[in-house]
């Protein structure tokens, strides 16, 4: 659907401190789920009035009721162990001096069993309140098997990657599909770990696990087009946001697309490609040479990592600069990544968070009228 949500953003939102300190209390078991629910719908509430005030294109929850954008795969599938080491430690760059080594622990350790829907606690109350069409995101998944596949125990239950992810993209296109039949507008799979095989320190990272990172690639892409498949032309816009790690402002991947984008932009079957471009870490826009025609790109050109606001007369040089490979009614705009795609959200303010989504508005409403 071309021309659709100039104005589009990524999903997360800062979680205001109410919300977090519901979420502390809950989890010491001090605050009952009923009360926590009672604070998280007033935040969504006044998250989409705000939206509307700014005067966005497109509608979410902020993701408010997540601990992270992923996490919900975790919480409703039985299966995920917590373990004394990482599968994998990864080095994230940025604030607060020198590169700091995170890795999850929580890994495959059984087979997986869903117990809920991943989305099932949130997708209604949006449904029910949004004022415009609503974004749900879920991850994609080829987000898990690079870090959740712990040799020694996730091979006793899937023994490779290939087979961990098989399991995930079916449970991720169950909840596709049902998203669709809710009514949801715009599904986005979120899928930063793309991010991987346009670095050549991750490619070498992924060999030393014994994985062909061109094979990973290419059933990365399989697998997000099953989690897609049966999406008509009728149905949702489909999307597929890629980035270069987002947590607590720092980042962990950097490359342009060009090693990946003939593939990925030519055999995935989406409607929308939200990339990441607010830095040179994410390389010029020449790669998008390779983006079929009628297939939009929403370019991420505002940092949701710093607070200082971009410039509008930049951001339209860069957006012109854009269509030369991508025709304007094909192209939209948004920050690169959410604000918040972990609770405790990046170092900005949630006042300095709106005001980049102002901005957003405004400059699309300048690029395209």
């Amino acid at each position: 659907m071309p021309g659709t949500f100039r104005a589009d953003h990524v999903g997360s939102l800062l979680r205001p401190d109410e919300v977090k300190a519901a979420r502390s209390s809950f989890n010491e078991g001090s605050l009952t789920s009923e009360v926590l629910k009672e604070v998280e719908d007033r935040a969504v509430l006044a998250a989409l009035e705000r939206q509307k005030s700014i005067g966005v294109d497109i509608f979410t929850d902020g993701e408010f009721r997540r601990t992270g954008f992923q996490n919900d795969m975790v919480e409703v599938v039985d299966g995920f162990v917590s373990t004394g080491s990482p599968a994998v430690v990864r080095i994230w760059q940025g604030p607060g001096g020198e590169p700091q080594e995170q890795g999850t622990r929580q890994v495959v350790g059984a087979k997986l069993r869903q117990t809920r829907r991943l989305t099932g606690n949130q997708t209604p109350f949006v449904m029910a309140n949004a004022p415009g069409p609503v974004k749900v995101t879920v991850p994609s998944p080829s987000q898990f098997p690079a870090i959740s596949f712990q040799a020694g125990i996730t091979d006793q239950f899937y023994p490779t990657r290939s087979d961990l992810l098989t399991e995930l993209a079916a449970i991720i296109k169950s909840e596709v599909d049902a998203l669709a039949a809710d009514g949801v507008a715009y599904i986005q799979l979120d899928a930063p770990r793309y991010s991987y095989y346009v670095d050549a320190k991750w490619r070498e990272h992924l060999r030393g696990l014994g994985e062909d990172p061109d094979k990973m690639f290419d059933e990365a892409v399989a697998a997000d087009n099953h989690c897609v498949e049966g999406i008509g032309k009728d149905g949702p816009t489909v999307a597929l946001h890629i980035c270069r790690g987002n947590n607590e402002s720092k980042w962990y991947a950097e490359g342009g697309y060009e090693p990946i984008a003939e593939k990925l932009f030519g055999t995935l079957n989406v409607d929308r490609f939200l990339l990441e471009y607010d830095t040179d870490r994410a390389g010029t826009f020449e790669p998008l040479r390779f983006v079929p025609p009628g297939k939009d790109v929403v370019l991420g050109l505002i940092s949701t990592k710093l607070p200082q606001p971009e410039s509008q007369d930049d951001l339209l040089r860069r957006i012109e600069e854009a269509s030369r490979y991508v025709p304007m009614e094909n192209l939209s705009l948004s920050p690169q990544c959410g604000f918040a795609s972990t609770a405790a959200g990046n170092l900005l303010t949630e006042a300095e968070q709106w005001r980049k989504l102002e901005l957003v508005v405004e400059t699309a409403r300048k690029a395209w009228g």
